[in-house]
């Protein structure tokens, strides 16, 4: 499986960290929407990602409810009927929770960072540092501190949970999914 080291934190002044994103990325903006449909998973999550133009991306992951840096294992599979295949695995397995969100993706080396805007919630900022296979997790967790620190991302804003999680959870408490954890910085 693929591997990243990821960071997520509330963002009040998305305007203001766009301007400090700029100046550290190679790429971008590229501008994304995603429907994503989580399903029921014992192991880890399950979600489908619909971009709204028929395609879509299945993906699983692993990933622990933490703040700060946290490693995850993910898996992608493309697909070009993502309707079909949100019916097929929502009569299967069940529908967790529906995240919507408009997504603004620079690049920075070996990093991507998402400016989101997400439906319900708010604005946010997501840092994926991509390692390689045999690459350990600490130095992706080195990047990830370090461009924190760069930007001006303040660890009282760094969340634990998913965005499914705070959604459910009115951003704090027991959620469908069965995890109890804090989801505001």
């Amino acid at each position: 499986m693929a591997r990243n080291v990821e960071i997520k934190a509330r963002v009040a002044d998305l305007a203001t960290l766009e301007t400090r994103v700029r100046a550290v990325a190679d790429s971008g903006p590229f501008e994304i929407f995603q429907d994503d449909c989580f399903f029921q998973s014992p192991e880890g999550r399950l979600k489908l990602r619909d971009f709204g133009d028929g395609r879509g991306e299945l993906i699983f992951y692993q990933r622990p409810d933490q703040s700060g840096p946290k490693h995850c294992h993910y898996q992608i599979v493309p697909t070009d009927q993502p309707d079909q295949l949100r019916l097929v695995l929502t009569l299967a397995w069940g529908e967790a929770g529906r995240v919507r969100k408009n997504r603004r993706l620079y690049l920075s080396g070996r990093t991507r960072i998402h400016l989101d805007r997400v439906e319900g919630l708010g604005e946010f900022v997501e840092l994926e540092v991509v390692l390689a296979n045999d690459e350990s997790t600490a130095r992706g967790q080195q990047e990830a501190e370090a461009l924190v620190a760069e930007l001006g991302i303040s660890a009282a804003d760094l969340l634990e949970c998913a965005y499914v999680d705070m959604l459910q959870d009115g951003e704090e408490g027991q959620g469908n999914l069965g995890r109890s954890m804090r989801c505001s910085g």
